[in-house]
């Protein structure tokens, strides 16, 4: 296992993070321990939550990933070995069944991480996250902008004060974004920076080869102010396993959730295909490829891995032991030129 640090902390984390969102929809309770103790085993020392999962989001399973992770902290005894992330939802989901109204206010952001740590059964969250912006913006399979959110009233000061004294308090140590663009990020900083308030350290957002929108505008300003991508949906919610290209397998993730079909359209079954033929023309699979290319990006702190079953999981950590040549690389950058970026 390889590791580094959250930028500009000494919070030692593994490369690999367990992402958890399948806990309490397609995994029990003890699927999640077994996740957990295995990929604790293997040397994973980070993981990924948030106070809306498991997904699909739904009122009667709120809350259960946290949970399930809560009980196995409690009964493995490895809280302070690990580093544990969470986020907050923001508004604009229709999932007002979490608290109404869903926003970042002092009064919602104190309830959430309250209800967090209580959920985790710890003291403490390592990297607090909010899961959206408030304001309405490209995400979730919107490529561009073109019109502003004029009903938000910008409040990035008074978010990082409520923040600053939770770090104060010692609930939280360092905080970070979630699907943000660059706009966002940059004005997280430049108003951390003006008035001495905590700093974003990560921005968790998709990376993988059918969507590398964060290379357009946001790797330049996390290489340069040092913000760390934590890269969500490395194998587009399993498409880059390869197992799609035939149809949708009515037990997959994209099979149960159809909703998220931005992974599923023509040209990712194209680009796919194309990606498939280049991992197996060299002794690879598509997996180990789509894996260990978000795994050599320089900006890519940590990439979140998931999975429903012990054999994907295992599969996964393994896959971080490939290492591409840049010839490989190379030809993956010409079917990104014929095909760029196929699921937004």
């Amino acid at each position: 296992m390889n590791y580094t640090t959250l930028p500009n902390t000494d919070i030692k984390v593994s490369k690999i993070c367990l992402g958890t969102m399948t806990f309490g929809e397609q995994n029990s309770e003890s699927d999640a321990h077994s996740q957990l103790d295995y990929a604790t085993d293997n040397g994973v020392t980070f993981i990924d939550t948030a106070e809306m999962y498991p997904i699909a989001a739904r009122e009667a399973t709120l809350g259960l990933t946290e949970k399930y992770i809560g009980t196995w902290l409690k009964k493995s005894g490895k809280r302070e070995d690990l580093v544990i992330a969470t986020k907050i939802a923001g508004p604009n989901r229709k999932m007002e069944y979490i608290r109404n109204p869903l926003d970042f206010s002092k009064k919602s952001i104190h309830e959430a991480v309250d209800l967090s740590l209580k959920n985790l059964q710890t003291d403490y969250i390592d990297l607090y996250q909010m899961h959206w912006p408030e304001r309405i913006m490209n995400m979730f399979g919107q490529r561009g902008i073109s019109k502003i959110d004029t009903n938000w009233q910008e409040n990035f000061f008074e978010v990082l004060s409520v923040y600053d004294g939770l770090i104060k308090e010692g609930k939280l140590k360092h905080i970070g974004v979630s699907n943000e663009n660059p706009y966002g990020v940059m004005k997280f900083i430049s108003e951390s920076e003006k008035h001495n308030l905590p700093r974003i350290v990560t921005i968790q957002n998709p990376y993988s080869l059918l969507n590398r929108l964060y290379e357009v505008g946001l790797s330049e300003i996390g290489m340069r102010e040092n913000v760390g991508l934590l890269a969500y949906s490395p194998l587009g919610f399993s498409f880059l396993t390869g197992k799609h290209l035939n149809g949708v397998l009515p037990t997959s993730r994209l099979g149960l959730f159809p909703q998220f079909s931005r992974y599923s359209n023509e040209n990712c079954h194209r680009a796919t295909k194309m990606y498939q033929e280049l991992a197996e023309a060299n002794r690879l699979t598509l997996t180990q490829m789509a894996l260990a290319f978000v795994n050599q990006q320089d900006f890519v702190t940590s990439t979140i891995i998931g999975a429903t079953t012990m054999e994907q999981l295992q599969e996964n950590i393994v896959a971080f032991e490939t290492v591409l040549s840049q010839e490989v690389i190379n030809e993956i950058n010409k079917i990104q030129e014929l095909i760029p970026n196929p699921a937004p």
